[in-house]
């Protein structure tokens, strides 16, 4: 019979290994697709400082909240709204209520060769739309994504809402509206300012920016989870560094002068 001490040692190291890979494994980070631009930037930017890696997932938050509830292995959430994140405060989920990154926009978004004239007063769309010229308008959906019912909310504010719903095609989130936005299969959208920002979107038409008052503050908000591991606390503490502010502020976003 061979020893066994030879066996069990190559077995140790074996596993010591694989232990040593699953630390070492990239934290998943879940993502409001309208922060994408600015954090694939300062992820890059974080990964050359750090030499870690991060699994940057993006989509809608209200439907990350509801992965994460179903056990998604979610690090650390970055929401494009408050809600969403002190609901999984509120269930343990979370290590606290997190903090505020930055605060976003909404913008009129149409097309080159559209009827709409983008403005910040939503005349344009008001005209276009009296004069039938309006066949589809694309926001996000307010069910699952924060910049959608902020959208709702701009457009019932100036009176707009009730004639422009049978028009409205809704994305998945706010990236998708930008994309039926962008693309003409509608005559516009409302959507991030930080979208409308990108190089992509900017050279196929024009933007205008509609009153915060109009709606509620776009607060997002963003959170680690009750497992995260260092290198998402690590990524969570750069993202509230002045370089990483002047990120945000770049992609078309305020920042908060300290957390809150």
């Amino acid at each position: 019979m061979r020893p066994l001490r030879p066996i069990l040692l190559a077995v140790a190291a074996v596993l010591a290994i694989a232990g040593h890979a699953r630390a070492e494994t990239a934290p998943s980070i879940a993502v409001a697709e309208n922060v994408k631009f600015a954090i694939d930037e300062l992820a890059g930017a974080f990964k050359r400082e750090s030499g870690s890696d991060l699994r940057i997932s993006t989509g809608s938050s209200g439907k990350f909240a509801q992965q994460i509830r179903q056990g998604a292995p979610f690090e650390l959430f970055l929401s494009a709204d408050e809600e969403n994140v002190f609901r999984l405060a509120d269930a343990a989920l979370a290590r606290d209520r997190g903090l505020v990154y930055a605060a976003g926009r909404l913008v009129i978004f149409a097309p080159l060769g559209s009827p709409i004239v983008p403005d910040e007063t939503l005349a344009g769309l008001k005209a276009a739309l009296a004069a039938g010229r309006v066949k589809r308008f694309a926001i996000a959906n307010p069910e699952v994504a924060p910049y959608g019912l902020r959208a709702v909310e701009a457009l019932t504010h100036a009176g707009l809402w009730d004639t422009l719903k049978p028009h409205v095609i809704m994305g998945e989130n706010v990236a998708q509206a930008a994309q039926f936005a962008s693309s003409g299969s509608s005559e516009g959208g409302i959507i991030a300012l930080s979208l409308a920002l990108a190089p992509e979107l900017a050279r196929r038409g024009s933007y205008a920016r509609i009153p915060a008052a109009w709606h509620k503050p776009l607060s997002q908000r963003m959170v680690l989870m009750k497992k995260a591991g260092p290198v998402a606390d690590a990524f969570y503490r750069y993202l509230q560094t002045p370089a990483a502010h002047a990120v945000f502020e770049r992609h078309g976003y305020s920042v908060p002068d300290r957390g809150s």
